[in-house]
């Protein structure tokens, strides 16, 4: 029988805020993670009583959990790589530890998630939870009925078909669309198909959270009844894969 007081590596680096799971695997990866004095096999199974150390650095307890909107600008790289230029980390100038919840490409702008919560960031990315997120899209030329209908329909890119979603004609040139899924680079490559050319996209919701007045560059703490219908909303989340379809999305628009 599993200990129930042991967690794997990799969540228990997360959940002290150091960093993500993903990039905690890295570090394991790359053998920068030891466990009382000895490097880490991937896979290890640690306890609280454990000396778990990254790059030599002793883990602190577990923080009070942040949860921030930030509206991402164009230009600014969701990585936490701080090497890398114009990376989402300095731009907000948060002084925890914390780490983005998904991605929005570099031309893109909007909402986007930042925390230090590594249990959510599966929950709120897997396509099977099917968590809405609401985008603005302007693309080169007049838009028509049929581009609606197929955008909404399912479009054949990065061998699947995307999940039927809403689409909706804002103007001559512009749509509402709200996607359950977040493939990489999704709207731009179905836009692509169909003989269109993205010029701005703006994500304007994730969830029950909306970017609203939120101006290019700012972020806010989300509220108490916001983190209330998280916790709701994700209670029921899986974290996990449960069906050969259901894998955690790049997020990527």
């Amino acid at each position: 029988m599993t200990d129930p007081t042991q967690y794997r590596l990799n969540k228990f680096i997360s959940d002290t805020g150091f960093c993500s799971r993903r990039q905690a695997d890295k570090y394991i990866e790359q053998g920068l993670v030891t466990v009382n004095g000895q490097i880490a096999p991937v896979g290890l199974k640690v306890s609280a009583s454990d000396d778990v150390r990254v790059e030599g650095k002793p883990l602190k307890d577990k923080p009070a959990r942040i949860y921030l909107a930030y509206h991402k600008p164009v230009g600014i790289t969701c990585t936490t790589e701080r090497h890398i230029k114009g990376n989402i980390i300095d731009a907000i100038g948060y002084p925890e530890r914390i780490f983005p919840i998904g991605r929005l490409d570099k031309p893109s702008e909007g909402l986007i998630f930042l925390t230090n919560d590594g249990d959510i960031v599966n929950k709120v990315l897997r396509a099977g939870n099917a968590h809405e997120k609401e985008y603005t899209v302007t693309v080169n030329k007049p838009i028509t009925a049929n581009f609606i209908s197929k955008m909404a329909n399912g479009v054949p890119i990065l061998d699947t078909v995307t999940l039927p979603c809403t689409v909706t004609q804002v103007s001559k040139n512009t749509f509402r669309i709200i996607l359950t899924q977040g493939l990489n680079r999704q709207i731009r490559r179905m836009a692509e198909y169909l003989g269109y050319e993205v010029i701005k996209l703006k994500r304007t919701r994730i969830m029950h959270v909306r970017l609203a007045e939120l101006r290019a560059g700012q972020w806010r703490l989300l509220d108490k009844y916001e983190l209330a219908q998280l916790e709701q909303l994700l209670q029921h989340s899986s974290k996990t894969v449960n069906d050969c379809n259901d894998n955690v999305q790049d997020d990527e628009e």
